[in-house]
């Protein structure tokens, strides 16, 4: 028992975790009441007695929440993403916020290329052909084979780089986008080059003031005609409304996403009607291994706030 902290809570936010075996432990070590919080509400009103925050995408800790914080020690997020926590505030009030970076990203690259793959070769174009009772028609004749496909990535960190990877043993011809990334595995190019002369553009990068919306109207309708565009990385990168009509229009010929600016998907979602689009409810990140991982992850860096040790990958 650790009696500088009992009597305060664990505070897990909003999540979709089968057990918090890992977390209850942890919190029956220090002391602490383990509290899952149901929804957002339950979440900000808990912060009062929270020792650790851990942060899922389905929570988040802005200016409301820190103001609450009397006896914080670290806000912990599942995963690498943080846009949903202001780390700005985290750091005026000296609260550190640790990610984990590195549980899933095999999972997530694989998504990617998977996704990259069936929009390339037009496989909703010819299941939506199936299902309105027609057959081949003219789709996949616009589609280059992979000796000639040209695939653009956009951020080259820990997924970037393996999905880049992975297309270039497929063959095809690859260039990359990274301004802050040093890599020579796969041709270095201008951002403007990667989006507009690419088969196939993959975004890997986090949601910040400058990349929100960086797939716009305008940048849409400079893409090549016929491309195809995946994101598995952050959902305000894409203005969704934008990539819809521009899939109606046909100039691009098919997108993928796992992530949205909204998250569950709304039902007036403008995507959920365009043609040729995958969608999947944000699991790119999962296997049969990658949520334990994730759990021990962060459970071991909010261990390490506990007992006053430097955390890893913190971001505020």
């Amino acid at each position: 028992m650790h009696s500088a902290i009992s009597n305060g809570t664990l505070l897990i936010a909003p999540h979709q975790f089968p057990h918090l075996e890992r977390e209850q432990a942890l919190a029956d070590q220090f002391g602490l009441e383990l509290v899952a919080a149901a929804d957002q509400q339950a979440f900000t009103d808990g912060m009062t007695n929270a020792v650790i925050v851990m942060v899922t995408p389905y929570g988040k800790v802005n200016e409301t929440e820190f103001s609450r914080m009397t006896r914080c020690k670290a806000v912990v997020r599942y995963g690498m993403g943080y846009d949903n926590i202001d780390v700005k505030t985290a750091k005026n009030l000296n609260i550190p916020v640790s990610i984990v970076p590195d549980a899933s990203s095999e999972e997530v690259a694989a998504h990617a290329l998977a996704m990259g793959i069936a929009l390339a070769r037009r496989l909703p174009q010819g299941q939506a052909s199936i299902e309105r009772g027609s057959w081949a028609g003219t789709i996949a004749y616009d589609t280059p084979k992979f000796a000639n496909m040209e695939v653009g990535i956009v951020g080259m960190g820990r997924i970037g780089r393996l999905t880049a990877g992975w297309w270039a043993a497929l063959g095809t011809r690859v260039k990359a986008y990274d301004p802050y990334a040093t890599f020579d595995n796969v041709t270095q190019a201008s951002l403007e080059e990667v989006l507009e002369q690419s088969d196939v553009v993959s975004l890997h990068l986090p949601l910040n003031a400058d990349t929100r919306n960086m797939i716009n109207a305008a940048v849409l309708k400079r893409m090549r005609k016929g491309s195809v565009i995946i994101n598995v990385s952050r959902g305000g990168l894409i203005d969704e409304p934008a990539l819809a009509e521009a899939l109606h229009e046909g100039h691009i010929a098919g997108a993928a996403l796992d992530v949205f600016a909204k998250e569950p998907l709304p039902a007036d979602n403008a995507l959920r009607n365009a043609p040729n689009v995958i969608l999947t409810p944000h699991i790119a990140w999962r296997s049969n291994t990658s949520l334990g991982a994730l759990q021990d992850g962060a459970v071991e860096r909010a261990r390490r706030a506990l007992v006053g040790e430097v955390l890893p990958d913190v971001v505020s």
